[in-house]
């Protein structure tokens, strides 16, 4: 630890760095008053920064894992993350980090013991079934204990990070399970089956436009352009804990304009009425989802609701979400472009679009075989041969 002095007047001081403010992040510094001779100065700042390094050193071996991560790295990241993206950091260390690595003293965590971790949450790292977690959510452990590590690194609490050599899953887009998706017949089926519910408009709007729970619930009435037959995506409601709050959406790319058909048109303007005459109004920074006293839907709420809607059919089980794959998957099937898909889900390009779905479309592959080798045969019918072949 080093200390230097500085003069301000007549008065000498003595200036010791202390490491990094855990909460913002800043620098700290303590100035101590030295008296008026520089010698004496450098003396008191030369005895300081030993104490400081003893103190320091002390603090290095008693400080653990857990105590670093919520001590120190989780207060400093609440104050720059949105709040639904801190509660998931909040979550991941406290099913994965603190149980298994939060006694471990910072500076003696290895990076076999991290290798260990991971193998551990994917043999049985679900808390509450006992299971084994998917190798997107560990690979999610990886990246937040490496964040952490290298936090350590810069605070001056360690000198390398031993997650940066530690092999972790592998990522892999998130593949829509073909089992979890209706096709055209069934999907119809289940609107025609809830047109008297309340959440009707939002299940449809759902089906037809592939969005997510929380940009639905985000979707406000001046995002519609009735003319131009369009909505604009820019907003979000996520549940963080169980509290609703606002959010800009899960990705850059999630802000976006769909284009909607006739039927989803008529059915938002017959719902606007029904919200007019229930309220008396209906403002353009209203909600589309909401209760019948005007206050917003829950995001929660509007699964259950979904479910319960679904378990009153023979249909398959599927999840509110699942819409958002059925909508993908059927209009790719009808040879809608990729990019096209990609655009209105709002993905960041569209080969994270094809991988999601590119094993549930096998019949995609024959189809352009066929349609090839169609083209071939029109092409040889045309007499397009070799005259000696004639």
């Amino acid at each position: 630890m080093k200390g230097h002095v500085t003069r301000k007047g007549d008065v000498w001081y003595v200036v010791i760095y202390e490491g990094v403010d855990s909460v913002s992040g800043k620098e700290r510094r303590r100035w101590h008053r030295a008296g008026t001779n520089r010698n004496e100065a450098e003396t008191l700042a030369a005895s300081l920064a030993a104490a400081e390094d003893i103190r320091r050193s002390r603090r290095r071996s008693l400080l653990t894992v857990g105590r670093f991560i919520t001590g120190y790295w989780l207060p400093a990241k609440k104050l720059d993350l949105e709040a639904s993206t801190y509660d998931g950091y909040q979550r991941v260390v406290r099913l994965h980090l603190l149980p298994h690595i939060g006694d471990i003293p910072l500076r003696g965590l290895r990076t076999e013991r991290l290798e260990q971790l991971y193998g551990d949450l994917l043999d049985h790292g679900n808390t509450r079934t006992g299971l084994g977690l998917s190798p997107k959510t560990v690979l999610d452990v990886h990246v937040i204990i490496r964040a952490v590590l290298d936090d350590a690194i810069r605070r001056g609490l360690l000198r390398d990070n031993p997650a940066v050599a530690a092999h972790a899953p592998r990522q892999r887009p998130n593949r829509c399970r073909a089992d979890r998706v209706w096709t055209a017949e069934q999907l119809s089926a289940f609107l025609d089956l809830v047109v008297k519910r309340r959440q009707h408009p939002s299940f449809w709007l759902a089906a037809n436009t592939g969005m997510r729970r929380g940009e639905l619930l985000g979707l406000r009435w001046d995002a519609i352009d009735l003319r131009q037959r369009r909505l604009s995506v820019h907003r979000s409601i996520v549940a963080v804990g169980y509290e609703p709050h606002e959010s800009e959406g899960k990705t850059r790319d999630s802000a976006r304009t769909i284009d909607l058909d006739t039927a989803t048109l008529q059915i938002l303007a017959e719902w606007r009425q029904r919200q007019r005459e229930e309220l008396g109004t209906s403002r353009d920074t209203m909600s589309l989802h909401t209760k019948k006293d005007g206050d917003l839907i829950h995001p929660h709420t509007l699964s259950q609701a979904f479910e319960r809607a679904v378990a009153t059919t023979t249909l398959p089980k599927i999840s509110l979400h699942d819409l958002r794959h059925t909508h993908a998957t059927l209009l790719l099937k009808e040879g809608i472009p990729l990019k096209v898909v990609s655009e209105r889900l709002g993905h960041s390009n569209p080969a994270f679009t094809m991988a999601t779905y590119q094993h549930i479309l096998p019949g995609m592959q024959a189809e352009a075989a066929d349609t090839f080798a169609a083209l071939i045969h029109n092409t040889a019918s045309n007499g397009f041969y070799p005259e000696e072949t004639r």
